[in-house]
């Protein structure tokens, strides 16, 4: 508990200052105050919680599960084969090199307004992160350690097994860590770009009202199941990885 107080107490701090800046500025359509958006929340919770919100946490959820299948798949073949990693290494990065906002509405031409469209685009921005992350903690694993187990009689099964896969996984969890958000914000984005429903839609028709905190409304859900997501998560590793405490 003692650890989160400095990020409660900065929290804190931003809200009052973003209130009193609101204040100031007393235009909700260019900067709602906290207040006005936790009110907006409140008055729109059935529509948020109940349709926007879930359609948002499908799309995510889907995508991040096949992100996490095919970025663990991925660097297994890399880590198997180094030929096969020096020929993917350069396809891996080059995929992050394409402009969402320019790929997303060409799903949308192709899968129409289904998840799938949307579920694409979370998958291009999540995959990459969880696929190079865990390469690196395969690689992480100390040579002489291999070296030794191969002395021992230890197969290539036993060394991935017993070696490899534990020196992966802080890796694994870290990468978890930053394919949640991602792949929120890219549930968000293809929403936004082109969807029937979803926090990211709902964002962009208040925008079209002038309602500044219908638009900071699902920013700040979709902020608050992320941070919620990640510290699942960090529970998870505590649980698992009990021995990196004690390196």
């Amino acid at each position: 508990m003692k650890k989160n107080t400095p990020a409660v107490l900065l929290t804190i701090l931003i809200i009052i200052f973003w209130q009193i800046i609101a204040k100031i500025i007393n235009a909700a359509y260019i900067l709602p105050s906290p207040v006005q958006i936790i009110i907006k929340i409140w008055v729109l919770r059935k529509t948020l919680f109940l349709v926007q919100l879930p359609a948002t946490m499908n799309v995510t959820f889907l995508g991040l599960l096949i992100s996490v299948a095919l970025g663990l798949g991925i660097a297994i073949v890399m880590d198997l084969n180094q030929k096969i990693a020096d020929a993917l290494y350069p396809i891996v990065i080059a995929s992050q090199t394409i402009p969402t906002t320019a790929i997303a509405p060409l799903f949308v031409l192709w899968f129409g307004y289904s998840i799938w469209s949307k579920v694409l685009v979370t998958i291009l921005i999540t995959f990459f992160p969880i696929t190079i992350t865990v390469y690196d903690g395969f690689k992480s694993s100390k040579r002489e350690m291999e070296e030794l187990l191969i002395t021992y009689g230890a197969s290539k099964k036993d060394i991935f097994l017993k070696l490899k896969l534990p020196s992966a996984l802080p890796y694994f969890f870290s990468a978890i860590k930053m394919a949640i958000p991602l792949s929120i914000i890219g549930a968000a984005i293809a929403e936004w770009l082109g969807a029937q429903s979803g926090l990211g839609y709902f964002s962009k028709r208040m925008m079209s009202q002038l309602d500044g905190a219908g638009v900071f409304a699902p920013i700040v859900l979709l902020s608050a199941v992320a941070m919620i997501s990640v510290g699942i998560i960090q529970l998870l590793e505590e649980k698992f990885v009990k021995w990196r405490k004690e390196i």
